[in-house]
This record gives C-alpha cells, sequence and structure tokens, in this order.
C-alpha cells in the first residue's frame, strides 16, 4: 500500500520525474478549467438560471460571506486566491474517491506548494494594502530582536498548514482502505461518505486558516500603522 502517489512514477528522465501527483494535479486542474468554462459560458441574470450556475453562485457567495466574517472588510480582494484553493482542494479530496485515480492533497510535496501560496500570500496582500515599509516595520516592532522570532512563526505555521492537510488526507485514506481491506462485503458507501465528507471539511479548514493567516497580518500592520499616526 502507498501512502503517497509521490510513490508511483510513470515516467523519468534524469532529475524530471512524471508522478501521480503531477497527473492528479493536472487532472483537477482540467476540471476545474472545463467544469467553470462549461458553466459560465451560457451565463443568465435571469431567474430560470441553470442549477450548475445557481450552484456555482451558491459557492461563490459562501465563499464571500465567510472572507467578510474573518477579515471584516471587503470580500472582493481576496475572493480569487482562496476561492481557488478552496475549490482546488475540494476538487482535489472529491478525487480520491474515484476509482484509478487519487487526490494529489495526499502528497506533502503538494499541500506544502499550497501552503507557500499562503506564506507569499500574506507578505503580497500586506503589502499591497499598508505598503512595504510599513509591512517590514512589523518584523522589528517591538524591537529588532523580535525579527527573528516573527520570520519563525511564519515559517513554522506554514510547515503546520501543509503537514495538516497532508495528515488528514493521508491518514483519512488510509484507515478507509483498511477497514475495506477487513469488511469488503460492508459498509464501503458508507466509509466512501465519510472519507468524502472529511475531505471536504479539510478544504473549507484551509481555506479559513489561510483567511485567517492574511487578515491577521493586515490588521496587525493596519493597527501598528494607526498608532504611528
Amino acid at each position: 500500500m502507498e501512502l503517497s502517489p509521490d510513490a508511483t512514477i510513470y515516467w523519468q528522465w534524469g532529475p524530471i520525474i512524471l508522478n501521480a501527483t503531477l497527473v492528479y494535479t493536472w487532472v483537477v486542474m482540467g476540471v476545474l478549467t472545463m467544469g467553470s468554462w462549461l458553466i459560465t459560458r451560457n451565463l443568465s441574470t435571469e431567474p430560470e438560471m441553470s442549477r450548475w450556475q445557481g450552484a456555482l453562485e451558491t459557492i461563490v457567495t459562501t465563499i464571500q460571506s465567510q472572507i467578510r466574517d474573518i477579515a471584516q472588510q471587503d470580500s472582493t480582494p481576496y475572493l480569487p486566491f482562496i476561492g481557488t484553493l478552496f475549490l482546488f482542494i475540494s476538487v482535489s479530496n472529491l478525487l480520491g474517491i474515484v476509482p484509478f485515480l487519487g487526490s494529489p492533497t495526499g502528497s506533502l510535496s503538494a499541500t506544502t506548494a499550497l501552503a507557500l501560496c499562503v506564506f507569499f500570500a500574506v507578505p503580497v496582500y500586506g503589502i499591497s494594502q499598508e505598503g512595504l515599509v510599513n509591512y517590514l516595520k512589523h518584523y522589528v516592532e517591538p524591537t529588532p530582536i523580535m525579527a527573528p522570532f516573527h520570520i519563525i512563526s511564519e515559517v513554522s505555521r506554514t510547515l503546520a498548514l501543509a503537514v495538516r492537510l497532508f495528515g488528514n488526507v493521508m491518514s483519512g485514506g488510509l484507515i478507509v482502505a483498511i477497514l475495506l481491506s477487513i469488511v469488503p462485503l460492508f459498509l464501503p458507501a458508507v466509509l466512501n461518505a465519510l472519507e468524502l465528507l472529511i475531505g471536504q471539511i479539510q478544504a473549507y479548514i484551509f481555506a479559513v486558516l489561510a483567511m485567517v493567516y492574511i487578515a491577521s497580518g493586515i490588521s496587525a500592520r493596519g493597527e501598528q500603522g494607526q498608532e504611528n499616526r
């Protein structure tokens, strides 16, 4: 039993490796791209819209509401990033129940890449709202001695974000596989439904934590900027 899709290698040429994680990631991107094109190609403002458009609008408005609740400000700047994170992880976890496929989030390299996106998004949003100088001031306040601790804090939470998603997805799939091997004639549908539910919860938690990190960084720097004024 392979614990990570990284172990499945389809093709290799020197240091260039095509493993299952990359293939599953491309499948998820293809599904999201094709799905978004099919749903949005005939958008309607009339009451009689398609069910797919209604479902997509429900997802978008729900994400907007969650962002506003966390950031306490307009959700527009954050919606593309947070929405993409949630949809990618959600579809990735759904892929885990598809025969002959697997979830790319079952790979530590994939979850690390997602966590790094959050890591770099925090200063990008911070600098865009507060400016470079005000953003960098945070690292030397209240004293320059605190700078290494601020950096360690951001690196450690990025690592925790990656390991949390990888551990939950990998362990959930592993437990289901073990139980199905023990009782293959009983409870397969229930166990798959449970894995599906856990995957969606993890997508929600990852997106919420990403928004919390971004919002906390911006609010902290905003408060410091007001105090300096």
